[in-house]
């Protein structure tokens, strides 16, 4: 059966679950497999030229940070750093505070939490995905030792209000977590401006490998190891460094930084804009004008999650892949799942739009020539749906 797609005319919109490797994240790795293979803990002279590819890995990323070099801990990537911020702060009598739309990451790490006696207050967002700051002030306890907040929402890119939570932090002597994910290489970064005690960030967000990431630490944080076993990046994190990876990584975020300052992010917000306004206008595609999740809050350049009523998000998001245009129906980490995204039911939405909602997620190398051929094949997916259900026909008509 033919699924109208011809080969190489896929369009990859699904960023915020991973990228591509860069040529240049590739070359740079390259030798760090082959010829400087050796062990970065190693004395002799194939040890010490992997650990110098470390060392100059660790600049970078603290550069990147905006930290000292001894700050920064490579790990497996978001969701190791997640853990370690939760597991390596909390223990039995402490309170967390949190949010309803975290990465599963600090969800699940803050339930698992809860059965050693840490509680959690979950703060909910208002109806735009933004967190208010005096919600987290008024949520903390004198037994408050952590408050962990997401910098981009992974489903609706809304950044959020880190600085001013960092300030509360600093007021009411929390500890202050985020999540940096999906807001690594799409905000310019400064941890003293965000004013937190550990961040977390992962390369295969940012176009880097997957499986390996970096944390801040700010020094004097008492964090304890998730991983024992060897005296590995300061024994914070126990394992044999994967230097290949830690090369590509920085050579990423080196990328990363220079993408903020050249007007790339700048021109990947004109670009989802594009995407955004275009479907929006579709004729018949029943949004009748109904802006997209998330909006009018702050948003990562590359990010919008759309509402399309009146039809099922899964079976559209079929049809997109079917035509060559990979989208997302929300977080990869729950691909297959059957329920609503807790991201947008705690937004308020009902079951119903938040099936019904797509999440577009750009490249920073797409072209317009991609945001064309999406804006030509959503209408496409659209009115074959509504061929294929009389009752959406009827409706959105």
């Amino acid at each position: 059966m033919s699924t109208g797609n011809a080969p190489g005319t896929r369009v990859y919109m699904d960023a915020n679950a991973t990228t591509p490797l860069l040529p240049e994240v590739v070359d740079a790795m390259r030798p760090y497999w082959i010829e400087q293979f050796g062990n970065a803990s190693s004395i002799h002279l194939d040890g010490q030229q992997a650990r110098t590819g470390l060392d100059r890995a660790r600049e970078t990323l603290a550069e990147f940070f905006n930290c000292h070099e001894a700050e920064v801990v490579f790990n497996s990537g978001g969701t190791e750093g997640d853990n370690t911020a939760l597991f390596g702060l909390l223990h039995p009598g402490d309170h967390l505070i949190t949010t309803s739309i975290e990465h599963s990451a600090i969800l699940q790490a803050a339930k698992k939490l809860e059965h050693f006696g840490v509680q959690t207050t979950y703060v909910a967002p208002q109806p735009s995905g933004l967190i208010d700051p005096t919600d987290i002030l008024r949520a903390i306890r004198p037994e408050t030792r952590l408050i962990s907040v997401m910098l981009a929402n992974n489903e609706t890119g809304v950044l959020q209000p880190v600085s001013e939570i960092g300030k509360i932090a600093a007021d009411t002597g929390c500890f202050f977590h985020i999540d940096a994910v999906q807001g690594a290489g799409k905000v310019k970064f400064d941890v003293r401006q965000f004013g937190c005690h550990l961040l977390s960030i992962s390369g295969h967000k940012v176009h880097g490998p997957k499986g390996v990431g970096a944390m801040f630490v700010r020094r004097g944080t008492p964090v304890e190891s998730l991983i024992v076993g060897g005296s590995h990046e300061r024994r914070r994190r126990a394992g044999t460094e994967n230097v290949p990876g830690i090369v590509g990584l920085a050579k990423a975020v080196e990328l990363a930084m220079h993408s903020i300052e050249d007007g790339t992010i700048a021109r990947l917000a004109g670009l989802r804009d594009k995407l955004e306004a275009g479907i929006l206008a579709l004729p018949g595609t029943g949004l009748n004008g109904v802006m997209p999740n998330g909006k009018p809050a702050p948003r990562a350049a590359n990010t919008t999650n759309i509402w399309f009523d009146n039809l099922e998000g899964e079976a559209l998001f079929i049809g997109l892949d079917l035509k060559g245009i990979a989208v997302s129906g929300g977080s990869a980490c729950h691909s297959g799942a059957t329920e609503p995204s807790h991201v947008l039911m705690a937004m308020g939405l009902d079951k119903a739009r938040a099936r019904a909602s797509l999440r577009f997620s750009l490249l920073k190398t797409v072209t317009e020539a991609q945001i064309d051929r999406v804006l030509q094949v959503v209408p496409e997916a659209v009115q074959q749906l509504r061929t294929l259900s009389p009752v959406a026909a009827g409706t959105l008509s």
